[in-house]
């Protein structure tokens, strides 16, 4: 049997890997902007943190591999965003540094770099970081002005009961990851995309339309299980790329589909109270068997054909 073996992502269109990054970076910026307010300049200190140590650890990669360097590209600087955007802004700058190059270094360039990994870099290092370092993860400042040093606590999904309104969760006055919490910053960032036809919603509405009917049915208050974890982050900027998230739109819901239910399932069941990064990951392993069986069938083609 000849396996053939395709780079991703396969987009058709005139816009270039640093225009299409650099969208997305400027859609995360609101984000930022409202995680300063809330948490202050630690913030965006950690940020910077993640981006310095993506910028150089692809450089020093590409040069060890002997490759033109890629980090002009701005794919780094999205993936060292978005893992930033899930700490919580006291996080040690030593942690986001081990966990941005263990995106970059090991899921990302050692797979073969950008368009080769097979799980979201983002994702990935948030997970080993939950795993290897969980007391770096067990705490999150809180907001409405109270030092960031002196008030921690537990996030909403944490908690036995929910003390926030809905207007506190959608701009973000309660404890939780610097880039989790802002709701309405996040979404404006998703629709600028999807109005410039950088991201689709294929995936992103099953995921989050999974999540309510499951919560729905289970008893669950679902407006507070939608504005709260990283369901909005997850499914507006992690559920939409390209190189690990399936081509077509059917592969894209049955995707989305996926993540809802896993995210619904480690909510209800689980010990851990957030499954957005697990759910993510599990159905970035499952992309090749999706892509196999979505595909269109060339005409005069065989279905499912090993080539």
């Amino acid at each position: 049997m000849n396996l053939i073996f395709e780079d991703s992502p396969h987009f058709h269109g005139s816009a270039s890997t640093f225009k299409i990054m650099g969208a997305v970076c400027l859609a995360l910026v609101p984000t930022l902007i409202a995680a300063t307010w809330l948490y202050g300049l630690g913030a965006p200190l950690l940020v910077l943190v993640c981006i310095a140590t993506a910028l150089v650890s692809e450089h020093l990669c590409c040069a060890i591999m002997h490759r033109e360097s890629t980090a002009g590209d701005m794919s780094c600087v999205v993936t060292a965003m978005l893992f930033a955007f899930t700490l919580p802004a006291t996080c040690p700058f030593w942690v986001a540094v081990l966990g941005t190059a263990f995106a970059i270094v090991v899921v990302k360039m050692m797979f073969g770099g950008i368009g080769n990994n097979f799980a979201n870099p983002a994702v990935a290092a948030r997970i080993f970081v939950m795993v290897a370092l969980p007391s770096a993860l067990s705490s999150y400042p809180d907001v409405a002005g109270k030092p960031l040093d002196a008030i921690t606590g537990a996030t909403p999904l944490a908690m036995e009961s929910n003390p926030y309104s809905i207007m506190d969760m959608l701009l973000g006055n309660h404890a939780g990851a610097l880039g989790e919490t802002c709701i309405i910053t996040l979404l404006a960032g998703y629709l600028f995309l999807l109005a410039i036809k950088v991201v689709d919603a294929w995936a992103t509405l099953p995921f989050i339309g999974t999540v309510a009917v499951i919560m729905g049915l289970a008893g669950e208050d679902v407006v507070f299980q939608l504005l709260s974890g990283g369901l909005a982050l997850g499914a507006f900027f992690m559920a939409t790329d390209y190189t690990t998230t399936p081509m077509t739109s059917k592969g894209k819901i049955i995707f989305g589909v996926g993540c809802g239910l896993i995210t619904s399932l480690v909510r209800l069941f689980a010990a851990a109270p957030e499954g957005v990064a697990f759910s993510i990951l599990f159905m970035n392993m499952f992309v090749p068997l999706i892509d196999r069986y979505t595909r269109p069938r060339p005409v005069g083609g065989v279905k499912n054909a090993l080539v």
